[in-house]
């Protein structure tokens, strides 16, 4: 592991009026490197030169989705000490240039929502469509707040976000909530979603093969209508099991086996569904014991909900 940076290097890097900017702007929301450039008026490598010399000093850091680069501050434990400095000590002129920065953002807010509605609008058909084939989706929701008890969710994640809607309804339940997705325009849309409700959360583009979390970062992990879509559930059931805590609780939310052939070609459907003993035997493969399993009948397809907990003990490796 490398040395931090001296606190004197620390300190320069923050001596410059656009990185002091843009300090203040990720302070707001998550933005892209370009969407920085857009708001501070300057071109996209003059601001990849300043996101360098911050993420040199351990005040942001930058992950790819899809061809963005997006660029987030740092743990709140390093930034809000800095922010408190900077609120005390920010002059009125400083203070009206963070201000006009802000007022910039509704730009890019305002472009965000008519992508994600354009998105939205050119699959909504597609997605109805299978809506309309089981439950209402308010029986399914609120079968879900059942499987998950009363309990706080603590460090929750969603493993293929899609509009963030498990995290729009279960985030206020959590410390902190993640949302993962492959689609970098799926996340774009539950990222319009989630900021216009005032939600906070982390969402991050990736695969329910290799999550990128770390080892036992999560107490809570919702995989909602995700796994018909999986090449090997077994080995997404093993990566989220990864990811949990000891005493932490996975939720699945699927399909019940069924034989609607047509979703294969019509919906990109990998799997038609899923017996009960086949989940349980990856859950426990995963080490996770199913506690809970409920049927959601009333359509042509069943939903299933699948519950398991993360043993608190250590595993003993066989001999």
């Amino acid at each position: 592991m490398t040395d931090a940076p001296p606190l004197s290097d620390r300190f320069q890097a923050l001596a410059d009026p656009t990185r002091l900017r843009i300090l203040a702007l990720l302070r707001i929301m998550e933005l892209s490197v370009g969407e920085l450039a857009q708001v501070l008026g300057q071109s996209q490598p003059r601001v990849s030169r300043h996101l360098k010399i911050l993420g040199d000093a351990g005040a942001l850091g930058r992950r790819k989705e899809g061809s963005w680069v997006f660029v987030a501050l740092a743990a709140p434990e390093r930034t809000e000490p800095l922010f408190a400095l900077v609120d005390a000590w920010a002059d009125d002129a400083t203070v009206r240039m963070f201000e006009a920065d802000a007022a910039r953002t509704q730009a890019i807010r305002a472009e965000r929502a008519e992508a994600a509605n354009r998105y939205f609008a050119a699959h909504a058909e597609v997605w109805d469509q299978i809506r309309s084939l089981h439950v209402a989706e308010s029986d399914v929701e609120r079968a879900i707040e059942r499987a998950l008890g009363r309990r706080n969710l603590g460090r929750l994640v969603d493993i293929g976000t899609g509009t963030g809607r498990m995290i729009e309804l279960f985030a206020r339940r959590s410390t902190h909530a993640t949302g993962i997705d492959r689609s970098s325009e799926m996340l774009r849309l539950a990222r319009v979603k989630l900021e216009a409700a005032g939600i906070a959360s982390s969402l991050r583009q990736g695969d329910m093969y290799a999550l990128p979390l770390a080892d036992g970062s999560a107490d809570s992990i919702i995989v909602h209508q995700v796994l018909h879509y999986a090449h090997s559930p077994a080995a997404a059931i093993s990566e989220a099991a990864r990811v949990l805590a000891p005493g932490g609780v996975l939720l699945v939310v699927d399909f019940a086996a069924h034989e609607r052939e047509e979703l294969r070609s019509s919906d990109a459907h990998i799997r038609l569904g899923f017996e009960d003993e086949a989940m349980a035997g990856w859950f426990a493969a995963a080490g996770l014991a199913i506690d809970r399993v409920e049927h959601l009948k009333g359509g042509e397809l069943t939903v299933t909900l699948w519950r398991g907990a993360k043993s608190e003990l250590p595993q003993r490796r066989a001999a």
